[in-house]
């Protein structure tokens, strides 16, 4: 078993844990090409501005940022394209049925490679955020914060 530095790649979507409230979380295989896998494992991914949705039953991601790979030539991929998760079908069932109803996405929040160096992305059944929701996970956050510095004096 190999332990190198690319086992710790491990992106988040920050934007999500703001905008949205988690029901349940699923972790995912994800299909990728040569070229995908080596700049995901140099770190060079986004999860900004991304999505899940379904198409012919089976569950993809969209707009999903995976920069070329420096030394790819011609057979280079591209780097916003759509990209299928690997899901059980009982999982994918259950995820279709809660996403068509209303208020309710599907949302990548982690990519990462796995101890066996596959990539993985964790995605979550996700409901929107009021915005006096998102002003009260602002104050629980600084409120935090203060009371982190009050107990390092």
């Amino acid at each position: 078993m190999k332990t190198t530095a690319s086992t710790n790649i491990n992106i988040k979507n920050k934007r999500a844990f703001f905008d949205y409230e988690f029901i349940d979380t699923y972790t995912a295989g994800i299909v990728l090409t040569g070229t995908e896998i080596k700049s995901v494992r140099q770190g060079k991914a986004s999860l900004v501005d991304t999505f899940c949705f379904f198409s012919r039953g089976e569950l993809w991601v969209k707009n999903m940022h995976i920069a070329e790979y420096f030394y790819g030539s011609y057979n280079n991929h591209a780097a916003r394209r759509d990209r299928k998760l690997l899901l059980t079908k009982k999982e994918l069932r259950k995820l279709q049925r809660t996403s068509d109803e209303p208020g309710f996405t599907i949302v990548p929040t982690r990519l990462f490679i796995n101890e066996r160096g596959l990539a993985k992305v964790v995605i979550a059944l996700a409901k929107g955020k009021k915005q006096y929701d998102k002003r009260q996970t602002l104050k629980e956050k600084e409120d935090r914060r203060m009371m982190d510095r009050m107990f390092k004096r």
